[in-house]
């Protein structure tokens, strides 16, 4: 059984934007899309660990703000021609609220 916890309203999080949100188990960065999709991401780029919740959200990706690598929402790898990957968590809106898996967040604290 998933434990969602709560962590913000989905007007919280500008579309096209993303939001670093602090939680108990830790730090992610969360994205709404255009569409009203969220995701979430850890906040560091994989290639100099730039502020991804500070990057441009386009389509179901996000620009790092330091060297404009792209990063797709989905899976956290790396577009086109560079490498590297960030960790994903599953997160759903549910009654114009953002839920964050807890299950997810805790592992991230443990690694």
């Amino acid at each position: 059984m998933t434990n969602w916890v709560d962590i913000a309203a989905l007007e919280d999080v500008p579309q096209r934007g993303a939001r670093m949100v602090k939680t108990a188990m830790g730090c992610v960065a969360v994205f709404r899309t255009g569409e009203d999709e969220v995701y979430a991401l850890d906040n560091a780029c994989p290639h100099k660990a730039g502020p991804l919740a500070e990057g441009i959200v386009h389509g179901k990706s996000v620009t790092c703000p330091l060297h404009n690598w792209v990063i797709s929402l989905e899976t956290g790898e790396a577009q086109g021609e560079d490498e590297g990957r960030v960790a994903t968590y599953p997160a759903k809106v549910e009654a114009g609220r953002i839920l964050l898996d807890r299950a997810f967040l805790l592992a991230r604290v443990a690694a």
